[in-house]
């Protein structure tokens, strides 16, 4: 590149003024800022006494569960597709032949390590059969790591517990009218 070509148009920085110079602007913009903020309604909720209002625990991703399907066995074909898809590689299935008909396999174990999961919802969106979801559930705590580790049996608990509150999207989209997973 030629510094004398014609091509090339130089532009001269602006000269700035008393005002550019000066930080008195940008301080009278943070003041404003932080009057604003006092002045706003936010609530603080004094945990763990009271809980945190989650405005539509459908989208939140907390603690996983696994579905039950209408016979009450747990909805999972052993795919492996959610452990797939998991960057955190926090999921373990053992799968075993099914004893039921309409499927080929069943999850003899399914264990995800809560700790190491990063709670990105990959493993819900990778299910075919929305056999996994993560629920509203965010108060999460343990008092080892093997705690932490949720086994098929605590993970079908938690959807025993929240079945009610929140319906899974087969049954979310069954009530819109839909069919299919949802997109």
């Amino acid at each position: 590149m030629n510094a004398n070509d014609k091509r090339i148009r130089w532009v001269k920085e602006p000269a700035l003024g008393m005002a550019g110079k000066s930080y008195l602007l940008l301080f009278v913009q943070g003041l404003a800022t932080t009057l604003k903020h006092l002045v706003s309604r936010k609530k603080t909720v004094q945990s763990p006494e009271e809980r945190h209002e989650i405005p539509d625990p459908i989208i939140y991703r907390g603690v996983h569960r696994l579905n039950r399907d209408e016979q009450g066995r747990v909805k999972c074909v052993a795919c492996f597709l959610c452990a797939t898809a998991c960057p955190a590689h926090c999921i373990d299935i053992v799968a075993a032949e099914s004893p039921w008909p309409d499927r080929e396999k069943y999850p003899q174990s399914f264990t995800i390590d809560e700790l190491r999961c990063i709670y990105c919802g990959l493993c819900e969106e990778a299910c075919p059969v929305d056999a996994i979801e993560l629920t509203s559930l965010y108060d999460l705590s343990g008092k080892s790591r093997e705690e932490m580790i949720f086994d098929k049996q605590k993970l079908l608990s938690i959807y025993d517990q929240t079945k009610d509150a929140e319906p899974t999207r087969t049954e979310r989209l069954k009530g819109e009218g839909g069919g299919g997973k949802a997109e």
